[in-house]
């Protein structure tokens, strides 16, 4: 299968969408650290090249974003995967075994709070972790070619973005076009009892996630094919705990 810069070439691509040429027209719309001594597969002489790993499925991957969570709370980090071997197994490919559609907010970076590795996790980061276009099609390359199988829409207390989606205040340049994204969350949110601010981070989250799929023939094939699941989940800022949401 051709690859030019670890990219699969278009007619593949589509195959592996399993859209055909019909559905092009449908989916266009600190220090030392790093260097920590560990097993890996380019310590062992017996492997000449890096093989292409099983793929990972969604309980699976998602277990174990939450198993690293749990440690990431603890204050038990064990910072796996992130030797200088490692380093060079993913020079070849990369085979991330969750993608996380997260917020851009400097507080919540995807890699340290799940305790995860070079090369683990396919990451998009947008102001209030909306499905915009750009990111719905990251994601797409994420699962149909590099084979990840689960999806988190990833949300967090306190969230900019959502705050001024609540406001509903005009806002300077481009930032207005992420805040309403998210409006229609708000309008979900209002519907419920308790703080409007914390209950549309949810709804947010919730009105993402669904989207994802209808937003994107390729994630919606994948999903009817039980090759992709996409789940909702908020990170509190105060405590690290990432919870999943049903």
């Amino acid at each position: 299968m051709a690859r030019i810069n670890g990219f699969i070439g278009r007619r593949n691509f589509l195959h592996l969408a399993g859209l055909g040429s019909i559905g092009l027209g449908a989916i266009i719309g600190t220090g030392g650290v790093l260097w920590n001594k560990e097993p890996s597969l380019a310590e062992d002489p017996s492997n000449d090249a890096v093989k292409k790993p099983k793929p990972v499925n969604p309980q699976t991957a998602l277990n174990r974003l939450l198993i690293g969570n749990q440690r990431f709370v603890k204050g038990k980090r064990l910072l796996p995967r992130q030797s200088k071997f490692r380093l060079q197994e993913t020079v070849a490919a990369q085979y991330p075994f969750a993608a996380i559609l997260g917020c851009a907010d400097s507080r919540v970076p995807a890699e340290i709070v799940f305790d995860q590795g070079l090369g683990d996790l396919f990451v998009v980061r947008v102001a209030g972790n909306v499905a915009s276009s750009e990111a719905i099609g990251s994601l797409e390359y994420a699962t149909s070619v590099l084979g990840t199988q689960l999806i988190l829409v990833l949300g967090h207390t306190k969230c900019g973005a959502v705050h001024a989606a609540v406001e509903g205040k005009p806002l300077p340049g481009r930032i207005g076009a992420f805040v309403e994204e998210i409006k229609p969350a708000v309008e979900i949110a209002k519907k419920k009892n308790g703080n409007l601010e914390a209950n549309t981070v949810i709804a947010n989250v919730q009105y993402q996630a669904e989207h994802l799929a209808e937003r994107s023939a390729i994630l919606g094939n994948l999903i009817q094919q039980g090759k992709l699941k996409i789940v909702g989940g908020y990170y509190n800022l105060a405590t690290g705990k990432v919870t999943i949401l049903s």
